[in-house]
C-alpha cells in the first residue's frame, strides 16, 4: 500500500525518522509537503475556518489544509492509501494488516491510533483484526483513506474548516473502522504506552494560542460558534445511539449467522 507522508521542510529530523521507519517496513512512500502558517492560502481570512465549533489556531488550518493534500493524492491516485503525519511511530504488525485491508470493499477509512481517550466501537470482526468505529475522539496521525473517503472527507472540509482529526469523526457517512490492537501512537505520548521515544518533539499545534471567541468576534458569530458546539454534540450523540443500536441487532443475530 502506498504511503503518503505530511512533512514541513524544515522538520528534517521528522523526515528522517519517517525514512528509517518505511525503510524498515519497505513501504513504497511519497512526501506531502505540509502546509504552515506562512503558506496557508487564501489564509485566516477564509470564511471556512471560522464555521467550526470553536475558532482555530492558524496551526490547526494549516495542519487540516496539509490532511486535504494528502485525500487529494488518494483520490488522485484512485487507490487506499496509509496517511501519516510525520511523528507516528509504527507498530511491527502493520504491514500484515495493511495486506489484508487494501482490497477490501465498503470502507472508506481505518484509524491505526490510539491517544489514550475512549472511542466508541462495535465488536471485533470475525475476519479481521479491527472495529466499526462509530466515535472517534482524537488523532489524525495514522490511518488508511480510501478514495471514497478521502472524497467525503474534501467535501467536509469544503464545508467547514477544522482540527483535521475532528473532521475526519464529524464526516457524515464516513465508513470508519479502527484497529484493535492498535497499529501507531505519536510520539508525543509514546510514553504513555511504553514505546521508546527515537525523537524529542514538542506540539507544532500548540506553539500558537488557541484563540477565544470573546476576541475578534461579534456576539452574533459567538452564538454562532455556540449552536455548533450543541449541534456538534448532539450529531455525536446520535452516532454513539446508531452504534450501539447496531450492536444490539449483532448479538441478536448472532445465532442466526453462526448457524
Amino acid at each position: 500500500m502506498h504511503a503518503l507522508i505530511i512533512n514541513m521542510a524544515s522538520a528534517t529530523d521528522r523526515m528522517a525518522f519517517m525514512t528509517a521507519q518505511m525503510a524498515h517496513f519497505g513501504f513504497v512512500w511519497e512526501r506531502i509537503e505540509a502546509i504552515t502558517p506562512e503558506t496557508l492560502a487564501p489564509g485566516q481570512a477564509n470564511p471556512v475556518w471560522h464555521r467550526w465549533e470553536r475558532p482555530l489556531r492558524v496551526t490547526e488550518m494549516a495542519l487540516c489544509a496539509s490532511h486535504m493534500a494528502a485525500w487529494t493524492q488518494v483520490v488522485a491516485l484512485n487507490a487506499p492509501c496509509l496517511v501519516l503525519e510525520d511523528d507516528a511511530v509504527l507498530a511491527a504488525g502493520l504491514p500484515a494488516f495493511l495486506a489484508q485491508v487494501q482490497t477490501l470493499a465498503g470502507i472508506d477509512h481505518i484509524s491505526l491510533e490510539t491517544r489514550g481517550r475512549r472511542k466508541s466501537m462495535g465488536p471485533l470482526r470475525n475476519d479481521l483484526p479491527m472495529r466499526r468505529l462509530w466515535q472517534d475522539r482524537t488523532g489524525s496521525a495514522a490511518y488508511v483513506a480510501w478514495p471514497s473517503g478521502a472524497a467525503k472527507m474534501l467535501a467536509q472540509a469544503r464545508t467547514a474548516g477544522a482540527p483535521s482529526d475532528a473532521l475526519i469523526s464529524a464526516t457524515p457517512r464516513l465508513l470508519s473502522w479502527q484497529a484493535d490492537p492498535a497499529l501507531a501512537v505519536q510520539l508525543d505520548i509514546a510514553d504513555h504506552y511504553g514505546v521508546p521515544r527515537a525523537l524529542a518533539t514538542t506540539s507544532l499545534i500548540d506553539a500558537v494560542r488557541k484563540p477565544v471567541a470573546s476576541a475578534g468576534y461579534g456576539a452574533a458569530e459567538r452564538r454562532a460558534f455556540r449552536r455548533r458546539r450543541i449541534l456538534s454534540q448532539l450529531r455525536i450523540g446520535m452516532r454513539m445511539l446508531r452504534g450501539r443500536r447496531a450492536e444490539v441487532q449483532a448479538a441478536r443475530d448472532w445465532p442466526k449467522i453462526s448457524l
